[in-house]
Parts: C-alpha cells; structure tokens; sequence
C-alpha cells in the first residue's frame, strides 16, 4: 500500500509544475508583448524564442526559490497538505486573472497561496513575518523602479537619437528589440520558475527527501522544462492587453521598456529578491507612457492591472485557505 505522506508528495511536485506550466502561458506577455505589438517578431516566433530563453533562464540561478523556500513558513510547522493547498489556491486565482485577460502576479499569487494554507492549518504563527516583509518589500519597489527606468531609457534614447529620422530609429530599434526580448524571456526564468522550485523543495524537505534546502537537479529540469512548455502555449489575452491596450508602443519604446525591466529583474533575482515579472514589465510600460504624456496611458486598462495588483495575495490567500478546509479532510493534514 502507497504511503499516504509520499501520494501528497506526488500531489505536490504535480500541482507545482502545473503552477509552473501556467505561470508560464500566463505570464509569456511579460517576454513578448513589446516585440509583438511593434511586430518586431511574429507571435509564434516571439513565443519559441522565449519558450527557449525562459528554460536557460530557469537553469541560471537558485537565490530567489531558496527565498520562496524558507522566508515565508516556519519549515517545522509545513506539512504536503499545507503547500499543496497552497499551490492550488495559486493556480486558480492564476487561471481567474488569466481568463479575465488581467496581468496578475504569479509571484503574489504563490506568496498569498502558502499565506492562506499555513493560516488555515495552525494559524498565523508559522508566518515568517521578516521573510514576507522582506519579499513583499521587494514586490513593492521593483514596479517603482521600473517605472523610472522606463520613463529613464525613453528619456536617454530620445536626447542621444534626437538628430536621427524617426523611420531610421525604428528600423534600427526594431531588430535591437528582438535581443532585448530574448533577454526579457531569460530574466523572464530566473525570476519565475524558481518559485516552483521553492516549493517542490520545501515539500521534499518537509517529507524528509532532502536533508536540506538545495534544490535538486532533476527539480530544476522539470520546473525549466513546464515553464518553457507553459510559455510555448502562449497567452495571447494578456500579450494583447500589455502589448496593445495599455500602452501604444513603438520599436524604441518597446527596446525602453525590455531594457528596463531585464534590469530590475535580473538585479533581484541574483540578490535572491522574488519579483513579479508582470508587475515589473506593465510598470516600465507605465513609465514610456509617461515619458510621452498623461494623455498616452489607458487609465483604465492600467486601473484594472492594479486592481489585480492588489488582490492578488489576500484573494489567494483566501481561495488556499478555503482549499486546505476541504482537502485536509480528505486526504489528511
């Protein structure tokens, strides 16, 4: 007879790669809406370059899925039911904002969920308050400095191109945008598929697989590999409301807006600081937008992109929360 702890392990590595999976066609905007929107590259080729980039990338760096790993939960009080629960809390908030067409983060979606779980198994105890203050610290600041490197590289590319022809830049830019893309993709990895590492690590440490938080090879391959499968299936509502809707993009402006949040992101992801990508990528959108005029951001698409923002950690929190009530019934605490 299976032992019901190594079945909830299972359960665990399988729910974490489709976190993986969706987070990767759920967040493919975040790589490529720039290069689509001023048809720098067609859909489909933008989407295997970054399939292909965001598994490199997912193979570069461990820092940040250590820090989803052990900054969140006390370790002694983690149980499988606890991280599942919160994985699926995860995908569906995921799937919601993803069928809705809003570029949510998957980041706060996962932070939220593993919330939600812990508070529902033994209350708010086992929350590592430093580790969240020190995480949601950085979610905060990266769109804020986001925003100013956007609005920074429009600004600089603008003064150093001044005397050039505007068919000329964009001629020129439009080919630089498909390396600034393929960077976007890789940060675009090192920054999200760790977060599933994180947790297939944390479970195989709390079943006692591992006699300490390292991620394990074969945890990397398949976190790289259902990201990469996730990006290459596309998520075509949200490239159009990053790409299209928020935001009227040129070459230069969308080559700012990749420069820009490769930046933050992969300077956070060697310092082991979770970021949202998304939050990252529509707030150097914001700050092009800006560099232009007020006139030329879609408030309203931008009002319900922080709508998501906000929502994200409590209303993942609360479906987690609600999932760990009726599966620990079920399959054990």
């Amino acid at each position: 007879m299976l032992d019901p702890a190594f079945v909830l392990l299972c359960l665990v590595i399988a729910a974490a790669l489709l976190f993986d999976y969706i987070n990767g066609f759920h967040d493919t905007a975040n790589a490529i809406a720039t290069c689509v929107s001023t048809r720098a590259l067609s859909v489909k080729a933008a989407i295997i370059m970054a399939a292909s980039l965001n598994f490199i990338g997912a193979m570069a760096f461990t820092k940040v899925a250590k820090t989803i790993g052990t900054g969140i939960v006390n370790a002694s009080q983690l149980t499988q039911m606890v991280v599942l629960a919160g994985v699926i809390g995860a995908i569906i908030w995921n799937i919601i904002t993803w069928y809705y067409g809003l570029p949510s983060s998957s980041s706060h979606a996962i932070i939220g969920g593993l919330m939600g779980a812990v508070i529902a198994h033994v209350g708010t105890s086992a929350l590592l308050w430093g580790g969240i203050k020190k995480i949601v610290l950085a979610l905060i600041l990266s769109p804020i400095l986001g925003t100013v490197a956007g609005y920074f590289f429009v600004v600089m590319f603008t003064w150093l191109l001044q005397k050039r022809s505007p068919t000329g830049i964009n001629r020129g830019f439009r080919k630089m945008q498909i390396f600034s893309a393929g960077f976007m993709a890789f940060s675009h990895g090192t920054a999200d598929a760790q977060k599933s590492m994180g947790v297939i690590t944390m479970a195989l440490l709390s079943y006692g697989m591992i006699p300490a938080f390292e991620v394990p090879l074969w945890v990397k391959l398949t976190c790289a590999l259902a990201m990469a499968l996730g990006t290459a299936a596309g998520g075509w509502r949200i490239i159009k409301t990053v790409g299209r809707d928020f935001v009227k993009l040129q070459p230069m402006t969308g080559f700012s807006v990749d420069s820009a949040s490769t930046t933050v992101i992969l300077g956070a992801a060697m310092l082991g600081l979770p970021t949202s990508t998304t939050h990252v990528v529509t707030s150097s959108i914001l700050g092009v937008g800006l560099s232009k005029s007020l006139t030329a951001v879609n408030w309203k698409v931008a009002q319900r992109i922080v709508v998501a923002w906000v929502l994200t950690i409590p209303a993942a929190a609360l479906v987690a929360y609600l999932t760990y009530q009726v599966l620990s019934p079920l399959l054990g605490k």
